[in-house]
């Protein structure tokens, strides 16, 4: 019992501290335990998915919807969540039941990690570790997102994206280019759309062909 105190204390302390690394606006301990909702989310998850862990009945989803009624983000309390994962504002945040999420994780507000259906078994995505997911974005389904994936605000991913990849779109789609800082962190107001790229690609090859017939026409 004083082992698995001493984890959970461990894993507080590292919470606590991913918001210092990764979020500039926080100024003082005091200020970080009071305000951030995703902290308190967060602990509220560990002690019900320990409890459901435990086989307890009732009381980890009692948690789970108690907690959400008070920070506007819901996590079930089967979920699989490692270490310094951090949700940033928070408002909005669903993590299915099924979900599994790797080390050092960030997510944003209005973020979905969902099913697509009533199927049983894993329904829900599995994050690598160090995944970003931007504002709005929904990831749907038993996919998986490899390591350091970013995924752009407001998209919509249902399928498997391979590590080190950065997706964006409805529907998601995988872009080559990386568009990150010097810390690796994704630029949200720097990502390339591919529909407008692919767009721009054939507007090129029209007049291209425009081009081609002139010529012929003039010969």
């Amino acid at each position: 019992m004083l082992e698995t105190l001493k984890r959970g204390y461990t894993k507080v302390k590292e919470d606590i501290q991913v918001i210092y690394d990764k979020d500039p606006a926080a100024g003082n301990i005091l200020e970080v335990l009071l305000c951030y909702p995703g902290l308190h989310a967060l602990i509220a998850y560990r002690l019900a998915h320990k409890l459901y862990k435990w086989h307890i009945p009732v009381l980890p989803r009692s948690i789970s919807y108690f907690t959400r009624i008070v920070t506007g983000i819901e996590i079930h309390p089967a979920a699989i969540i490692g270490r310094r994962f951090f949700i940033d504002h928070g408002e909005g945040v669903v993590i299915g039941e099924t979900t599994e999420i790797g080390d050092d994780v960030l997510i944003y507000q209005q973020v979905t990690l969902g099913g697509t259906g009533k199927e049983h078994g894993k329904r829900h995505p599995t994050l690598g570790n160090g995944v970003i997911v931007g504002a709005g974005a929904k990831v749907l389904g038993s996919i998986k997102l490899g390591d350091y994936v970013r995924v752009g605000a407001g998209s919509v991913v249902t399928e498997d994206v391979p590590e080190y990849s950065t997706v964006v779109g409805v529907p998601g789609r995988i872009v080559t280019r990386k568009i990150k800082d010097e810390n690796g962190i994704l630029m949200h107001n720097r990502i390339p759309d591919p529909i407008k790229c692919e767009l721009n690609r054939l507007k090129y090859e029209v007049q291209e062909l425009q081009a081609k017939v002139k010529d012929m026409e003039g010969r």
